[in-house]
């Protein structure tokens, strides 16, 4: 459905439509998306720490440094969002032997249990994508990347 249809606003110009365009679709996906890791208790920040950690597990521990590099959203509070992963027993934390300022951090057996029980989300995220073949989606992606430069 087009966006003037599905929101019933008057755009100036085309890049004003774009924008909108790009903003209500992302929100669509995330509410999706969303909808999805809520069943297991994680927030979209928590699920991004679990991932980053789980594709890094073979290269040993990592820093909060490392993974605020990898986030999606460069604003979350990453040392927080930890905290509350070590609570649900998700990732481990431990002082770094060579700097006592770092935190080692590591998914621990419950959290690479929990990722990969969670695997169907990220079939179902690839099915919000069902009405774009795939050269449109690659298509889609060399566009995003030009336009972020």
């Amino acid at each position: 459905m087009r966006i003037d249809d599905e929101i019933k606003v008057h755009f100036r110009n085309d890049y004003h439509r774009v924008i909108i365009n790009l903003t209500y679709s992302v929100n669509q996906l995330n509410y999706r998306f969303l909808q999805q890791i809520k069943r297991h208790k994680l927030t979209d920040q928590q699920y991004n720490i679990l991932m980053v950690l789980s594709t890094f597990n073979y290269s040993g521990p990592v820093s909060i440094g490392f993974i605020k590099e990898r986030m999606l959203d460069k604003n979350s509070d990453v040392s927080r969002i930890v905290d509350r992963l070590v609570e649900k027993e998700l990732v481990s934390r431990k002082e770094n032997a060579t700097d006592r300022r770092q935190k080692d951090l590591e998914i621990t057996e419950k959290g690479v249990a929990l990722i990969s029980e969670m695997g169907y989300c990220e079939k179902e995220t690839d099915n919000l994508f069902q009405n774009l073949t795939l050269e449109e989606v690659q298509q889609l992606n060399y566009l995003l990347d030009k336009l972020r430069g």
